[in-house]
């Protein structure tokens, strides 16, 4: 098989995109046999483990099927139909990128496959992250809201409103995160936004030139590092340990840095809880290095044991950090809306670039989500949701002792709405195959390999458990288990 790498990203992903491409025009045809990851690997003189992550992303999104014994295959069902449909429209004539006259962020943007793509067919025991338990909302006071702000509506209603959000929206989730996250603000340094991957744009526009450099943990959470990357950004990998990001062993480019992303509240993935001294050692070494820190407290409201600890930016007193906050979590992901609190210096271009971006989000949302929060409807479904996700997360840590017991290492688990479980039985270039079992078995499970710079070389899977109930929690990691027992006594 001939592949033509197009020298842009790690070379996994360089590998991924060139073969989904010959998939999706029909080179490699549905069904077909894909040559083994070793012969790949010798054709395009790159390590075999490069060709293996780069399987393991096609399986994950549904591109291709492992089967035991026999190999890799084309999938019968491709996610991309569009592409797939009109495959003359979705690439250049010539093959070459330039034929689509793309600026360099269009190029660099376009680079981005995201791990989270939804399957053909939904497995009956998923356990991807990010899905939250959408019966349980409570959807009847949400119509009944949205409802009486339709019907109460004048020509007011109807006309352009502020990109910062309304005034009245900003000021119930100022008041909510100084109550409930003990964050510094008032209602002027609040900015809506459309979930927090707008959130990640509009930081990467107003801060970020190309060549500027950006420290990310390592691993961290894809959809930022995206968005940065696509504005241009230079990397510098912090790895994590069971405190969260660690600044010593930082080396000197990092004091170049324009920003910092964390996720101190549940570090994304490992789930590590930054402890109160890393956090004014953080403050200490942005402010001594002129960044600014981006403080993403994305699922903080989901703390199953021990106190939680105050926000970064409660801390702060220089001004530092950019909290961001969002909504898909708590309420459901649909709903597109989220919040950055902002230091006072960058309100005005915030709104301004915001304003570019898409003028204002939609006002019908914004004033139901208002009378949901002031009205005590929100904190009410909070109690009730962390209610229910820790009798999930309690059926996850019982259904992993019982059916897989030391076979596994359980981290992030008093937090949040996930949990990285290590196989330490089983290297990283298992996982294609191990997935595929589950798979198979209807079980869909996920490599932790994608968020990390540089692959682990353990198998790690990021387990999400918030859209199952106890009962197919159980039940999914008990046919996981027994997938993983048949392998080894085969």
């Amino acid at each position: 098989m001939l592949l033509k790498l197009d020298g842009t990203g790690p070379a996994y992903l360089q590998v991924y995109r060139a073969i989904r491409t010959e998939i999706l025009n029909g080179t490699l045809s549905r069904g077909m046999r894909l040559p083994s990851t070793r012969s790949i690997a010798t054709d395009l003189s790159v390590a075999r483990n490069t060709i293996l992550q780069a399987f393991d992303q096609l399986l994950a999104e549904g591109y291709v099927t492992a089967h035991v014994g026999a190999g890799t295959f084309v999938a019968d069902e491709l996610p991309d139909l569009m592409e797939t449909l009109h495959p003359a429209a979705s690439r250049p004539a010539s093959g070459d990128q330039t034929a689509f006259g793309l600026s360099a962020y269009g190029q660099r943007a376009q680079m981005w496959d995201s791990p989270l793509k939804l399957r053909p067919r939904p497995l009956p025991y998923d356990f991807r992250q990010g899905h939250t338990d959408i019966q349980n909302f409570p959807f009847e006071i949400w119509r009944k809201l949205l409802t009486r702000r339709a019907r109460s509506s004048n020509a007011h209603s109807f006309v352009y409103s502020t990109p910062e959000g309304g005034i009245d929206l900003r000021r119930a989730i100022a008041d909510y995160v100084r109550r409930s996250r003990g964050v510094r603000c008032h209602e002027d340094q609040v900015l809506v936004v459309n979930g927090s991957q707008q959130a990640f744009d509009l930081i990467a526009r107003a801060l970020l030139d190309p060549g500027d450099v950006v420290v990310m943990e390592d691993p961290g959470y894809l959809g930022a590092r995206e968005a940065f990357r696509a504005a241009g950004a230079r990397f510098v990998a912090a790895s994590v340990d069971s405190d969260g990001l660690t600044l010593d062993t930082l080396p000197p480019l990092a004091n170049r840095a324009r920003l910092v992303y964390v996720t101190p509240s549940h570090q994304f993935p490992t789930g590590a809880i930054m402890p109160l001294a890393r956090r004014l050692a953080l403050l200490a070494w942005a402010k001594s290095t002129g960044c600014y820190i981006v403080e993403d407290d994305y699922d903080s409201e989901f703390r199953f044991d021990g106190r939680p600890v105050e926000a970064v930016q409660a801390l702060d007193r220089s001004g530092l950090v950019i909290y961001l906050g969002t909504l898909s979590k708590t309420l459901f992901p649909g709903l597109r809306l989220g919040y950055l609190i902002v230091p006072e210096p960058l309100v005005a271009p915030l709104r301004a670039i915001k304003f570019l971006a898409d003028r204002h989000t939609s006002t019908l949302q914004q004033d139901a989500l208002t009378d949901f929060i002031t009205e005590g409807h929100f904190e009410r479904h909070l109690r009730r949701a962390r209610k229910l996700n820790g009798a999930r997360r309690e059926a996850m840590m019982r259904s992993l002792r019982t059916h897989l017991g030391d076979r596994v290492e359980i981290c992030g688990a008093n937090a949040g709405l996930h949990m990285l479980v290590w196989l330490r039985d089983h290297a990283e270039a298992e996982l294609p195959s191990i997935m595929a079992r589950a798979a198979a078995a209807g079980v869909g499970i996920y490599p932790v390999t994608p968020y990390y710079f540089e692959p682990p070389r353990q198998a790690g899977l990021l387990l999400g458990y918030a859209a199952l109930d106890p009962a197919a929690i159980e039940e999914g990691i008990a046919r996981f288990a027994k997938t993983l027992n048949a392998r080894k006594t085969a």
